[in-house]
C-alpha cells in the first residue's frame, strides 16, 4: 500500500504530538529490535522512533531498513526521528481518516 501525499499529511499531523517509542542506538538493527517494533506497530499502527547520535545509521537508513523488515510505510523522516505506519487488517483506527 502506497500512501498519497494527503494521507501522509494526515498521519504526520497525528504523529506530531507522539513521543518516540523506541530509540535506535549504537547496536545494529537486529531481530530483537525488529520484533519489538513489530509488536508495537501491530498494536498502534502509527509509531514514532528516534535515532540516537551514537547510532551507526542515519534516520533515513533506519527507517528504510525497518520499513522493509516490517512491510510498513515511512510517513516522514525529520531530524533524528521518523514515523512508521502499517494499517491493521481489521479494526483500523486510521482507515476512515485516510479515505477522505
Amino acid at each position: 500500500m502506497s500512501l498519497t501525499s494527503k494521507q501522509r499529511a494526515v498521519l504526520r499531523g497525528m504523529a506530531n504530538t507522539m513521543d518516540p517509542v523506541f530509540p535506535i542506538g549504537k547496536g545494529e538493527i537486529d531481530q530483537t529490535l525488529i520484533q519489538g517494533v513489530e509488536d508495537c506497530i501491530a498494536a498502534r499502527e502509527l509509531i514514532k522512533l528516534s535515532v540516537l547520535e551514537t547510532s551507526e545509521y542515519t534516520p533515513r537508513q533506519a527507517a528504510d531498513l525497518l520499513c522493509q523488515a516490517l512491510n510498513a510505510e515511512c510517513v516522514q523522516v525529520i531530524g533524528r526521528r521518523f514515523v512508521l505506519y502499517r494499517q491493521k487488517p481489521k479494526d483500523s483506527a486510521y482507515a476512515e481518516l485516510l479515505k477522505k
